[in-house]
Order: C-alpha cells, then structure tokens, then sequence
C-alpha cells in the first residue's frame, strides 16, 4: 500500500546559502485516504485476529511469533504513516492503541524461544519509540525508526494525547510487561535454573528490563524500569 502521510513536494531547487532548510510540510489525509486507509487497517486487524486464533491450524498464516511479529510490524508501520495533523492525529493515536493492546495480548499466546527473543525486543523496542513520536506530535522517519519533528500548515494543530489515552497506555504497558515476565518462565532455559539466567547469557536481560522506559518517563512515569545504561534494539521499520 502507497505512503499515506501527506506531504508537501520538494523543490527542486537548491535553497540560498543563507537560509535554512525547513523540515517537510505535512498535512491531514483527505476524507478519501482516511477512508481507504481505515478500510485497509480493520481488514489488517480482522486478518490478525482470525489467524490468531487459528494458530494451531496448517491453515493458519501465523503460526508462529516470528510470523506474527513481521505481519504487525507491517500494521506498525503504516499506523505511523498517518500525519500527526488533524484531523488524522486522533486517528493515529486510536489505531496504535489498539494495536499494542492486541500484539501484548497476543505474544503469549505464543511458545517461548530464544531465536525469536530478539526479534521481539526489537517490535517492543520500535513500539517504545513509536509512542515517544506519537505523545510528542512527531512523525515518523521508517529508516532510522524514530520520530522527527515536521512543520505543519499555518493554523493547523495537532490534538495532543488525552489523559484518558495516557491511562490506558499506561496500563497496557505496564500489564504487558508482567505479562512477558510470566510468558518467559516458559522458556527453555537448557538447564541454566530460569530464565533471568540464560536472558543475561544472551545480552538480553537490560533490554527486557527497560521495556517501554522511554514512553512512561515521557508520561512521567518510569513505573518499575530503572534506566541505568539504555540501549536501543536494531529493528526494520
């Protein structure tokens, strides 16, 4: 599916020496793009969850975590798409919430494996800097996975994040977290007594300790992570 952020076009012209280059203008998706672009997501969404549910079945394209990661890594990517303009802000903010809800509802769904562990810090290590984006009215830059700051039409604004958003994030994010905990005390240590253990002998311990640290200290809640030496995963955007 086609880029959906709405941007104005580069000149191609050079700019005078003097001056300074200004980020990109974007802009709110037209009533037709918000339309096909809600129309694609709800098929996106409605696709997961039969699949999801399916897992167990040969028939099922998701029968893995590694294969359910990829598929919404791809939803995670287009939700970021959507200008942070209205009036498509809001509906970036609605899609993304409804898509961490689901993704950490899902994971345990799923047998824990430590050839996909880091494959999923890096989807939870995108998710944090997604919503660092999203609760700064940022957009999206897919090739370093980060947010950017845009310049936006004159007398246009972006509806920041309610409170009431911040709450559910806070609690999916948190509940999630537990979540993982107790999904990993399924995983197949090989003898090495739990998994805090063989996550340490991977280098992965920190990285499970700091989920989504730098989206509760921008809500200004650092929760139970503890950022000492924070270190980002290399993920695909």
């Amino acid at each position: 599916m086609p880029s959906v952020e709405g941007k104005s076009e580069n000149s191609s012209h050079s700019a005078p020496e003097d001056s300074e280059v200004a980020p990109n203008t974007v802009r709110a998706l037209s009533p037709a793009q918000e339309r096909k672009l809600v129309d694609h997501l709800e098929e996106r969404f409605l696709e997961v969850t039969r699949n999801y549910k399916k897992r167990a079945d040969p028939s099922s394209t998701l029968p893995t975590l590694f294969e359910y990661l990829e598929t919404t890594h791809h939803m995670l990517s287009l939700i970021l798409q959507i200008p942070p303009v209205d009036p498509s802000a809001p509906l970036r903010t609605s899609f993304l919430l409804r898509l961490t809800g689901e993704v950490l509802q899902a994971i345990p769904g799923y047998t824990p494996d430590t050839e996909t562990l880091p494959l999923l810090l890096a989807w939870l290590n995108d998710l944090d800097k997604a919503w660092l984006a999203v609760l700064r009215a940022q957009g999206w830059d897919p090739e370093e996975c980060r947010g950017i700051d845009v310049e936006r039409p004159p007398e246009s604004r972006s509806t920041p994040v309610s409170q009431t958003e911040r709450t559910r994030l806070r609690s999916l994010l948190i509940a999630g977290s537990d979540s993982l905990e107790e999904w990993l005390e399924g995983l197949d240590t090989a003898g090495e007594g739990s998994f805090e253990v063989t996550l340490q002998r991977l280098g992965l311990e920190q990285s499970f300790n700091e989920l989504f640290a730098e989206t509760l200290a921008e809500m200004g809640s650092l929760g139970s992570a503890q950022v000492n030496d924070p270190r980002g995963m290399v993920g695909t955007c």
